[in-house]
């Protein structure tokens, strides 16, 4: 309220325009939320009483209710959460504190478990048989779903406690059976959606589940008397429970496809299938990018470029950071022109700016990005790297040429041309991005790519010895001053990320061999042009074409007596000699 206040204060005093930028700094209540240890605990509590719930009302002949009487059902139930929660904490640490990816993992569990129950609700009140309830339970649910929303560590953290809490759900002759075909149908979902890259191959994943889960069941009846009967199969329920496996399949794919949309806008969580979708280059911003500010749209292909190749030498998300990379500039699109890259003719605008309003111009293309990404609803990533790819690096340019501008005022006024009170004050955070410092590794990897390729364009004669020191300064600069401080890259990962760039750059920058002059080639092309019999007699190029030579006057001889039908001899005319070959045109 307070700001509020002060803006309309400004707008009407004539210092402020009454706008203001778009932020994504959230309150101090949500990030408690967020993070609150308390309502991690309040989370815990509610999955253990809806999984209590869910074993209250198993009939007779389930699992749980054949362990309840000797008191092991419950502990078994009790002793699972708290190992499965040591095991998030230990190998899924970082989504560990944040509470929205705690209710997104245990909650998808929660609703598998659900699913579980009520499929097989269903079918014992049909009294079907216990192979086609294991075909008809959708056991890759929640491991396609985490997959695809978390990763694949999370994908079979889920396929191992799915199992283990399902199998107190089923029947007790069933429970050994179950598990082992939950665990084997899981792992086969996990490592097939682990790479999906389109929403239709979602339903080629579901069929292969399938398919799996067919061959699953089949072994399983196979060896149930621990011996092969092929005699005892019965190839009519064979067909029938191999089209039910191919449905149950399709039908669990459908479901995760129809969900994804509703859980990435719930949780703020963006897949790879998205990432995806948003590199299309035909974004608004982008579009705009290449039509005011060209120079730009150039600049941030090359970082893509570059931080996609780094992040798969080190093992980042190279989706993320080619996406992020189209975008992390987009701030310039306000003021294109006070860009370098984007300065076409020889008048620089900041020749009639201050070294301080200069750098105050540059520096506000990151929040003009940040306000730009919040206008058109990008995610919180693309959010991030546009706001931490400069850190609280220093606008070195018009810092040099400030102090530059100081050391020759202070010259003057000892020389007594100027007075001691002209002598600017130049501040080194006046010259400093606002930050935050890159934070994660995505964010730190574009934010080295970003400054290498702006360096790179500098060289004047880049050899592959100028590029590597180039990218080694660089990265040692940005560790002296801290701006890697707050990431998790390690040096070696750093080193990595170093002999990248260097490759990457020198596939950019390579050097072209010199063509001959454009007028030399055709001076030698009309020296030795022919003039074609076919060509058109209309034609506006004027050719120098070659002449015969005059025939010489023919010689005075003595009179020969006239020829008579009678004395005329026929004489072989000797064939013309073709003119002499310039061997020097021909090149032999």
């Amino acid at each position: 309220m307070l700001d509020f206040l002060k803006r309309q204060k400004l707008q009407r005093q004539g210092y402020s325009c009454g706008k203001k930028r778009r932020e994504s700094n959230s309150s101090e209540w949500a990030d408690t939320l967020r993070t609150s240890p308390a309502v991690r605990w309040f989370i815990v509590a509610l999955f253990l009483f809806t999984l209590g719930i869910l074993v209250r009302y198993l009939p007779e002949g389930a699992a749980f209710q054949e362990l309840q009487p000797a008191g092991m059902g419950m502990v078994v139930l009790l002793v699972l959460l708290p190992v499965s929660l040591a095991h998030f904490k230990l190998n899924l640490r970082a989504d560990y504190e944040r509470n929205s990816r705690f209710i997104l993992l245990y909650g998808i569990m929660l609703l598998h478990l659900t699913l579980l129950q009520g499929v097989w609700t269903v079918g014992r009140i049909n009294s079907l048989q216990g192979s086609f309830l294991l075909l008809l339970a959708p056991v890759s649910l929640a491991p396609v779903l985490l997959t695809l929303l978390m990763g694949k560590r999370h994908g079979l953290f889920a396929v191992v406690y799915v199992s283990l809490w399902g199998a107190l759900l089923c029947n007790w002759n069933q429970a050994l059976q179950f598990a082992i075909f939950s665990v084997v149908v899981g792992t086969f979902s996990v490592w097939s959606v682990r790479r999906l890259r389109k929403r239709g191959e979602l339903l080629r994943s579901g069929f292969y589940i399938g398919c799996a889960a067919f061959l699953g069941v089949t072994v399983l009846r196979l060896i149930r008397p621990w011996r092969f009967d092929l005699a005892a199969i019965d190839w009519q329920a064979l067909a029938i429970e191999a089209g039910t496996a191919m449905l149950t399949g399709v039908f669990t794919a459908m479901l995760a496809g129809g969900m994804l949309p509703v859980l990435e806008a719930v949780f703020r969580v963006t897949t790879t299938i998205s990432w995806i979708e948003l590199s299309d280059l035909n974004h608004p911003l982008l579009r705009r990018m290449t039509m005011e500010a060209p120079g730009t749209y150039h600049h941030s292909l090359m970082v893509a470029n570059l931080a996609e190749a780094a992040a798969e030498s080190v093992g980042a998300n190279p989706t993320i950071c080619r996406v992020c990379s189209y975008f992390h500039d987009i701030g310039k699109l306000v003021k294109p022109e006070y860009c370098i890259e984007n300065i076409t003719g020889e008048e620089n605008p900041h020749d009639d700016l201050t070294p301080s309003m200069s750098a105050l111009v540059i520096i506000a293309h990151v929040k003009d990005g940040v306000d730009l990404a919040c206008r058109h609803k990008l995610n919180r990533e693309i959010i991030d790297v546009i706001q931490q790819h400069h850190g609280t690096s220093l606008v070195y340019y018009f810092y040099r040429r400030a102090l530059d501008q100081q050391e020759e005022i202070k010259k003057a006024v000892a020389e007594g041309k100027a007075d001691p009170v002209d002598v600017p004050e130049v501040n080194t955070s006046s010259f400093r991005y606002p930050g935050p410092r890159p934070s994660f590794r995505e964010s730190v990897i574009i934010s080295l790519a970003d400054a290498v390729e702006s360096a790179s364009r500098t060289l004047s004669k880049p050899t592959p010895q100028k590029i590597e020191s180039l990218v080694e300064e660089i990265i040692r600069s940005r560790l002296r001053d801290g701006q890697l401080d707050e990431c998790d890259l390690t040096l070696r990962e750093l080193s990595l990320v170093r002999d990248s760039f260097t490759k990457t750059l020198r596939t950019s920058l390579h050097r072209r061999i010199p063509y001959p002059d454009e007028k030399d080639g055709k001076a030698e092309e009309a020296k030795t042009h022919t003039v074609r019999l076919d060509e058109p007699r209309d034609r506006t190029e004027s050719y120098e074409r070659p002449r015969k030579p005059p025939k010489p006057a023919p010689k005075t001889a003595v009179a020969e007596p006239a020829a008579t039908a009678t004395n005329i001899i026929p004489m072989p005319v000797k064939p013309e000699s073709p003119p002499a070959q310039d061997k020097s045109a021909s090149g032999n």
